[in-house]
């Protein structure tokens, strides 16, 4: 996600500017037309494309909803996986008896810090970027070559955690209602995960995107038509303007509805990864945290 609280104008018309410059060259072909030959020819009521502008912006207002509960829902996923991590450290922490053997805190350091790369693993998955990027200063080697042989990544690391949870209960370390309850918080992060992947996996339906879409270019082509009369070339700028609110409403829902694309609408998951690294190794009491400052300020980019 690209974090900047002040969007700068340009990046917004950036998103429709070969858009504006086709409407501007529209809207002023059929002023100089309108007023060069007989008025009543090109002139319309107003009120027609006034109702295919009010069945637009109904469409486009379903469309944003649906767009935001996507991306929404993307978000409360990330907020659970943040809870999950720091569940299953704690529990991690207290169960073991932190401060016993270097065998059980070697167990316990690995298991933590496997969940930090899973949360990197799968934000990069969804983002289909290189899973493995990153995490080898998470893991060691041997768990890098395991991974290396499944394609779904973050399913390997959640296999890990599981044997070596079992590995723990066999060792004593754990009881079994320990286990169970660690196992629910394994259960709920690969939910997590999957819930993801549903929403990476579902296209947004193709066909209802492109009838809002050329029914807003209908209402663009019939716009200047009901102005003229009323503003003459005055329209020009009225109708440029009226267009780009719907362009950009379209474009936003567009953004909206992906959530793992690595747009500036994104889920911030690189960021929310970041912190949970930092909340975890702190629970372990490692001072070499992530510098967020430098990891994250991004800009806008047309």
């Amino acid at each position: 996600m690209l974090l900047k609280k002040n969007i700068p104008i340009k990046y917004v018309l950036g998103k429709i500017k070969y858009e504006i410059i086709f409407v501007a060259i529209y809207s002023t072909i059929i002023a100089i037309v309108y007023h060069a030959f007989d008025h009543t020819v090109l002139s319309i009521p107003l009120s027609i494309p006034m109702i295919a502008g009010t069945v637009l912006s109904l469409l486009l207002a379903f469309r944003s909803n649906q767009a935001y509960d996507r991306w929404w829902e993307a978000r409360i996923i990330w907020g659970a996986i943040v809870n999950d991590s720091r569940t299953l450290a704690r529990q991690v922490l207290t169960f073991t008896e932190r401060g016993g053997d270097d065998e059980r805190r070697q167990f316990t350091e690995k298991l933590i810090r496997r969940q930090m790369a899973w949360n990197y693993s799968l934000s990069q998955s969804l983002r289909k970027e290189d899973p493995r990027k990153k995490i080898d200063q998470f893991i060691s080697k041997r768990e890098m070559n395991i991974v290396s042989r499944y394609d779904n990544v973050p399913m390997a690391l959640l296999e890990l955690h599981g044997s070596d949870i079992a590995y723990a209960l066999e060792m004593g370390w754990i009881n079994e209602y320990q286990h169970v309850e660690i196992d629910k918080t394994l259960s709920r992060l690969c939910d997590a995960m999957g819930k993801c992947e549903r929403i990476k996996n579902t296209v947004f339906p193709a066909t209802y995107g492109l009838y809002i879409h050329l029914a807003m270019n209908l209402f663009i082509i019939l716009l200047p038509f009901g102005l003229l009369d009323s503003c003459g070339f005055f329209e020009i700028p009225l109708v440029i303007a009226i267009a780009a609110s719907f362009m950009l409403i379209e474009k936003m829902a567009i953004h909206l509805q992906d959530p793992f694309e690595n747009k500036p609408t994104d889920t911030p998951m690189t960021t929310i990864s970041t912190n949970i690294e930092k909340d975890l190794k702190q629970m372990l009491n490692d001072h070499h945290l992530p510098e967020a400052a430098g990891m994250l300020k991004r800009y806008f980019v047309l």
